[in-house]
């Protein structure tokens, strides 16, 4: 604005002024060369030049249309402001002319194919008109055909004028009869040369011929046509124009987009990465199992031992056991120990809806880790994978085409063509009996650990590791064997739950410490389930239960052969249970025939009590019944116990029903 204005008072200024030379005694040549000056202007010439200086500044800012402020501002900022300003946002405008010319690209392509479009629908509405044609090829007729032949003998049943092509189309009755034949069609072309004056031209025919009823006239314009296309591919153009600027904002896609549904969906631990793992150390019991399972962490780590005596390390191992035995927590250890990439997975997260997602997720798997070798693959209840393939077509009533497939992969990927070194294989299931035998032979996983339940010493162990992080009355080793006699049967879970539900416990009755009442406690409530003693039960009721459980409890107590009793109740439990007996059971994995006989008796004691007493027998027998069922049947069939039926042979197991 500053210089705005001193132009136009250097303009101004002009009129007025003319520069000159003050007189003096010897001028130079060029001060004589120079024009006369005129006198410098007065004071009303002045107050003139400073109206019209303000009227032209004004007349410059309303054409310009840019306040003042912002030309002031805009003035007084440094050129060094501006230039950090433009260096801080260069990458940005960068940035912002990639997306424009994006933009711009994908918009002329839409553009491009949107005339190409048009054009050809243009092209094919001015040479096939856009009427119901039958399925024979139309003709072109005269204007005497049309009259004489058509027109007159009243065959005519509409006419349709197409202004912009020229041309008329003549729709005939059905049956049509041209020069005595029945016409082969009801819809004739015709040229005409005057399109605007058809109409007026056909009414004259029409009245020289007589006829009062005038056929029907029809203009159709392909525009109308032509403007509807043109306007749908214009929207469609811009919706394109819109989400392709939605994806410009959100990111560019790519096909990578499209094949991370092929991915392999891994959990990987790596030994950079640090933190605090499951160590052996870690892992109470187990000692055959983490014996076997070292040996891989020691190839790993020391491979040059095994080669130089030429041996090769198994190149899988199956984690085999009950639900709950430190299957996983075993694979975890190795995870953490073996000091090398870990790469995890669940065998459910291979197949899904998609087809070829489980073999492209086994092919990304591999290669993954072929990338980090050395390393370990480890597939959680890979029986979801690895079940048998029975060749019918079928796969557990469903179509088995998928999960064959990915199976299929897997068993190139463990020992195929393209198989390599360094890659173990570690899988757990708990379902062994129906993966299929392909992926059971050696080459894929030649070792298979059992990790079965543990014995009494292991469940010492792993009472003292649980109860370790408890605050006890008493140290853990004083708990561990009472407790690992009261709990035959539980698994490393099992154990873990009895503990956490004694510190519930605990904590439930605002105790200081977890003591020996509260550790009892949950495991009668593994074993039996909650008390429920808000459940009614009659008097009588209480009585037989009472009475049942008592001749349990004597002839156990009686037989030489039977178990130890350590308890007995008759407080309700949500498993169903009335009342039961808690016994210790010797550990043994053989049983002779009078320790089966004992233990029949002592089942159906609460029977025999029952009878005895109240002359009748109840429904709270039903699960002693099963119980001795089963070991009866287990006397001849397959132990063949009873000497007297030797020869006794069943084939297949019989279900007896209870009596």
């Amino acid at each position: 604005m500053l210089r705005l204005e001193r132009y136009a008072k250097h303009l101004l200024a002009n009129r007025f002024v003319r520069s000159y030379v003050p007189a003096t005694t010897n001028p130079s040549p060029a001060i004589r060369a120079t024009p006369p000056s005129v006198t410098p202007p007065n004071a009303h010439q002045q107050r003139q030049l400073a109206a019209e200086c303000r009227a032209i500044v004004q007349l410059f800012s309303r054409s310009y249309g840019i306040p003042q402020q912002v030309l002031l501002r805009s003035l007084h900022t440094s050129a060094r402001m501006g230039q950090k300003q433009e260096d801080g946002d260069g990458g940005k405008k960068k940035g912002n002319d990639d997306d424009k010319e994006k933009m711009m690209s994908v918009v002329t392509k839409t553009l491009m194919w949107m005339i190409a479009i048009y054009m050809l629908v243009g092209f094919l509405t001015m040479v096939v008109p856009n009427k119901n044609r039958p399925e024979t090829a139309t003709r072109y007729v005269s204007w005497h055909e049309f009259v004489h032949h058509m027109l007159a003998v009243g065959e005519v049943k509409e006419v349709v004028v197409h202004p912009d092509m020229e041309m008329v189309t003549i729709l005939l009755h059905d049956g049509a009869i041209l020069k005595g034949r029945r016409a082969h069609s009801t819809i004739f072309h015709m040229a005409v040369a005057d399109v605007d004056k058809f109409e007026e031209k056909l009414r004259q025919v029409e009245a020289r011929l007589g006829i009062k009823d005038g056929v029907s006239v029809q203009f159709e314009r392909s525009g109308d046509v032509s403007g509807k296309i043109l306007f749908t591919l214009v929207a469609t153009g811009v919706i394109i124009a819109l989400l392709s600027r939605m994806r410009g904002i959100r990111g560019p896609i790519s096909m990578d987009s499209f094949t991370q549904m092929g991915r392999a969906k891994f959990t990987l631990v790596d030994p950079v990465d640090g933190g605090r793992g499951v160590f052996f150390k870690d892992v109470a019991g187990l000692q055959e199992a983490k014996q076997e399972v070292m040996e891989f962490v020691d190839y790993l780590k020391a491979p040059d031992r095994y080669q130089r005596l030429g041996a090769k390390v198994p190149k899988g191992a199956l984690l085999l056991g009950p639900p709950g035995c430190g299957k996983t927590l075993l694979a975890k250890a190795v995870a953490t120990e073996a000091q090398v990439p870990f790469l995890s997975m669940n065998g459910s997260e291979f197949i899904e809806m998609i087809g070829g997602l489980g073999a492209a997720r086994v092919r990304d798997l591999f290669k993954e880790a072929r990338k980090r070798t050395p390393c370990i693959i480890y597939i959680d209840e890979v029986d979801a994978i690895g079940r048998q393939r029975d060749g019918g077509g079928s796969f557990g009533g469903v179509s088995s085409g998928e999960s064959e497939q990915t199976l299929n992969q897997l068993l190139v990927e463990m020992d195929g063509i393209a198989s390599k070194e360094g890659v173990l294989m570690l899988a757990s299931t708990n379902r062994a009996d129906i993966l299929d035998k392909a992926l059971l032979r050696p080459g894929r996983f030649d070792r298979h650990i059992l990790i079965d339940l543990p014995n009494l010493s292991e469940r010492r162990e792993i009472f003292e590791k649980h109860l370790s992080g408890i605050k006890l009355e008493a140290t853990p080793d004083k708990y561990a064997a009472r407790l690992a006699t009261l709990t035959p049967g539980f698994s490393g879970a099992d154990i873990a739950n009895v503990c956490n539900e004694a510190a519930l416990h605990a904590a439930r009755t605002s105790q200081k410490v977890v003591t020996t009442t509260n550790l009892e406690y949950a495991v009668e409530r593994l074993v039996g389930g909650t008390e429920k003693r808000s459940h009614a039960l009659s008097h009588a009721e209480r009585r037989v239960i009472a009475f049942h459980e008592s001749g349990h409890a004597l002839v156990g107590w009686l037989l030489p052969h039977s178990d130890v009793l350590l308890k007995v109740t008759i407080v309700p439990r949500t498993s169903l249970a009335l009342g039961f007996a808690q016994y210790t059971p010797r550990e043994q994995k053989l049983y002779s025939q009078e320790q089966l006989f004992d233990k029949m008796c002592m089942a159906l004691g609460g029977r025999a009590a029952e009878n005895l007493t109240f002359d009748r027998i109840t429904t709270g027998a039903q699960n002693d019944l099963e119980k001795v069922t089963k070991m009866a049947y287990a006397q001849v069939s397959p132990t063949y116990l009873c000497l007297s039926i030797t020869s006794f042979h069943i084939e297949k197991k019989i279900s007896y029903p209870p009596t």
